[in-house]
């Protein structure tokens, strides 16, 4: 094979590879001050609404009707730090309004902020020939109160994991719905997840931790399910544990 032949057939390679998912541009901003950070997600969501309201991807809002839509900002607090992703669009926001504050602006305290950061990244999202393991670094909203009823009432524990992976392939194709990626073929996933508490919108929803595995790239800090533009359902991807794989079951 002649040079041309290989750099044709290397093309090809990577347009095959490529051919089944895509490229999402994401943003990372995070700041410090002198002072430990005691804010919350929500918090930090509040004052870039109320700040940059001009800007509807930051709240999800427009006047008083609300955007259903898989959120192109997503703020998060993890170890008492300040994350603040945009994917896209959102990406492109936060990138204009990245030295356009020097407090964060929060019910108790204002937040002096001393050192900031921003990465930005191309990074593949969509249906793989690969398996990927994933885990929660916030609890994952995954049902809405009648699904979380039916969970409750199901006491068969093969039966509830059959919800909870009906449910995250839902979160998956509703998050490519919004980037205008429509998956080829059969998400296939299992989770291996904790049955935890979580307050949203006021209310005590089941929430779970945990680790899961699916053929889908999903960039680190985007999140799955409800609330994810307050913090919820973060992921990140994670190696391969050959003793926790063993408790999962490819669907």
């Amino acid at each position: 094979m002649n040079k041309i032949e290989k750099c044709i057939c290397k093309k090809f390679q990577i347009d095959f590879m490529n051919s089944e998912n895509i490229k999402l541009k994401t943003l990372e901003m995070t700041f410090e001050g002198t002072e430990e950070f005691r804010g919350d997600a929500n918090q930090i969501r509040g004052f870039f609404a109320s700040k940059f309201n001009e800007y509807d991807q930051l709240h999800n809002h427009n006047t008083d009707r609300f955007y259903y839509r898989y959120p192109l900002v997503q703020y998060k607090v993890l170890d008492r730090m300040p994350l603040i992703v945009g994917v896209n669009e959102g990406a492109e926001i936060l990138k204009g309004l990245f030295d356009k504050f020097d407090t964060v602006t929060l019910p108790h305290e204002d937040f002096e902020i001393t050192e900031r950061s921003i990465r930005i990244k191309k990074q593949d999202f969509g249906l793989t020939k690969g398996i990927f393991f994933y885990e929660f670094l916030t609890p994952w909203l995954a049902l809405n109160k009648e699904n979380e009823e039916k969970f409750l009432e199901t006491r068969n524990p093969e039966d509830q994991k059959e919800i909870l992976r009906r449910t995250l392939i839902g979160n998956l194709l509703s998050m490519s719905k919004t980037f205008g990626y429509t998956v080829p073929d059969t998400i296939k996933c299992d989770v291996d997840v904790e049955i935890c508490c979580s307050k949203y919108k006021t209310m005590d929803f089941t929430s779970f931790t945990g680790v899961f595995m699916v053929n889908f790239l999903i960039p680190d800090f985007m999140g799955v399910g409800k609330g994810v533009a307050k913090g919820f359902g973060t992921v990140r991807k994670i190696k391969e544990n050959r003793r926790k794989s063993e408790s999962f079951q490819f669907h």
